[in-house]
């Protein structure tokens, strides 16, 4: 009892801890338990920045591609004509893409965690993991993109005053189509990056999030695209088979999917309390629609960048929460804070130095600056087959971008800390926000950067 009260003292701060937390963690975990999560601190502490720097890099670099291509995708598709026709396409855009961070990369946050805690060595038991969480991602897919199209519609009614009931039924059978399309193809590439990172003993929260980045703008916009294109041609004369299609997703799979994933240990608790940071997030993406709609009518170029700042932020802010998600979970109990990183604290103690996670942060504030410049130069290139930029608008790009990334990095340190004071697991709740605000400040920020070029005469023009 003495050993296991000192080693209690050495991870946990006495002075705030209550007595009936140290009598729930005194039960929770046994002296190895807790000799463990001091070992795991100890690694934390001696891990080398340039191990996290290559580990984050390299999929960071291919999620910047990405995003230069979700912008090239997103550049043409505004050409389209269904585009042009059904505005509400355009606010649609950023939540579908938030999907990403809503459904896949909180899948990423789940397995990722579950790699590290050492769940993953059981074949039966990892099927049964992977299995009840794409299909969980499925089931999400399919409530969030109806509501989202609802919210897309309702919205662009009320600014641009006109509705129609088959472009409602268009969007909301294009936007359940590309969700789950998009999310299947991510879930399987990121359950393989995890897999595979952990065996070579990779840390999959480094790796995860970003790659499925990498690729899940270009695919949502692609198949958005495709299946928006194909829609509209037949939605005058073949109306019933968008009803078709819906109902067989709304009636026939989602049942199914909800009763295999309630018999799925590792799943079911998700399923009836994992809504709220999803909804509220598809709101807050739907809100940086409607920047992005109000934003493509006044400035030419402005959809080429807006996924990069967008994607760019979403993905660095994903590795910190999921990073912090996991030390919080190997180092500590939920409610209990533990020493080595605080809860509330001013932002250089945050992002610089001061608590543990602040390592992780400096690093992705240092990698987000070259990150913006390559990719903001090579998406105008592509864009244009030629440079458009002028240094104003690089200057003023790189300010917005890590003026956005500071934000979200500072919320996610107090949002993830104080969902673990709360007894809330951060690996299902907290990147659905984080991702859904870097959205809204991302499109937000870089409309303010676009006035402030018009009022001081430095405008972005596309040379195409």
């Amino acid at each position: 009892i003495n050993t296991a009260q000192m080693v209690i003292s050495l991870i946990l701060e006495p002075s705030k801890i209550e007595a009936d937390k140290s009598d729930s963690l005194s039960k929770e975990k046994s002296v190895e338990s807790i000799q463990s999560a001091l070992e795991e601190k100890e690694h934390l502490e001696h891990e080398k920045w340039y191990s996290i720097t290559i580990q984050v890099f390299i999929p960071f670099f291919i999620a910047g591609i990405g995003t230069i291509g979700a912008g090239i995708v997103l550049g043409n598709a505004t050409q389209l004509e269904v585009f042009k026709d059904i505005k509400a396409l355009l606010v649609l855009v950023p939540a579908l893409l938030g999907l990403k961070g809503n459904l896949d990369m909180c899948l990423a946050s789940r397995l990722s965690t579950q790699a590290n805690l050492g769940n993953m060595k059981h074949k039966k038991e990892l099927f049964k993991m992977i299995i009840g969480n794409v299909i969980l991602v499925q089931i999400q897919a399919i409530v969030a993109s109806c509501l989202v199209s609802v919210f897309a519609v309702s919205t662009s009614a009320a600014i641009n005053g006109n509705f129609e009931w088959l472009h409602t039924l268009l969007l909301a059978t294009a936007s359940v189509l590309t969700a789950t399309l998009s999310c299947f193809v991510l879930d399987f590439v990121l359950v393989s990056v995890i897999i595979i990172s952990h065996r070579i003993n990779l840390n999959p929260d480094n790796l995860a999030t970003p790659m499925a980045a990498s690729i899940g703008d270009v695919v949502s916009l692609t198949v958005l695209s495709c299946w928006a294109t194909l829609l509209y041609d037949i939605h005058e004369e073949y109306p019933w088979v968008m009803g078709l299609v819906l109902g067989c997703y709304v009636f026939v799979l989602l049942p199914i999917w909800i009763l295999i994933v309630r018999k799925n240990d590792y799943t079911k608790h998700v399923l009836s309390s994992g809504w709220t940071p999803v909804l509220s997030a598809l709101v807050i993406s739907g809100s940086g629609g409607l920047v992005l709609d109000s934003a493509v009518d006044q400035f030419s170029g402005y959809e080429v960048f807006q996924p990069i700042i967008n994607g760019i932020g979403g993905n660095l802010v994903s590795v910190q929460a999921s990073r912090i998600s996991t030390m919080l979970h190997k180092t500590s109990i939920k409610g209990v804070i533990p020493p080595h990183t605080k809860q509330w604290v001013a932002p250089w103690t945050a992002l610089i130095k001061g608590v543990l996670p602040a390592k992780t942060s400096r690093i992705l504030l240092l990698m987000s600056v070259p990150g913006h410049t390559i990719f903001v130069f090579a998406a105008d290139f592509i864009y244009n087959h030629g440079l458009a930029v002028t240094p104003a608008f690089v200057l003023t790009y790189l300010l917005v971008g890590l003026v956005q990334l500071v934000l979200l990095l500072y919320i996610c340190h107090i949002m993830i800390h104080s969902m673990w004071r709360l007894k809330m697991d951060p690996d299902n709740s907290a990147i659905p926000y984080l991702t859904a605000l870097g959205d809204l400040l991302g499109s937000s920020l870089l409309l303010l950067s676009f006035l402030f070029l018009r009022a001081v005469h430095q405008e972005y023009q596309p040379l195409v």
